[in-house]
């Protein structure tokens, strides 16, 4: 008999899956200030969010949008 520690083994879940499970479980949001899903004002929301929570970006920090 193989005994195998519950998370380890079987299938990887998606990322996405992750955060969404994360929101719809937990009210966790885990999202990319660069995601081109949202719009950039929105995008903006984002990015003052995580500066106010948890402080600015590297100067050297390249933004992909």
């Amino acid at each position: 008999m193989r005994f195998t520690p519950k998370g380890y083994g079987g299938q990887r879940r998606d990322p996405e899956q992750v955060k969404q499970e994360g929101w719809q479980e937990l009210g966790v949001l885990a999202v990319s200030v660069d995601d081109q899903r949202l719009t950039w004002p929105e995008r903006e929301l984002v990015e003052q969010l995580g500066t106010k929570l948890y402080g600015p970006r590297p100067a050297g920090e390249v933004r992909h949008g």
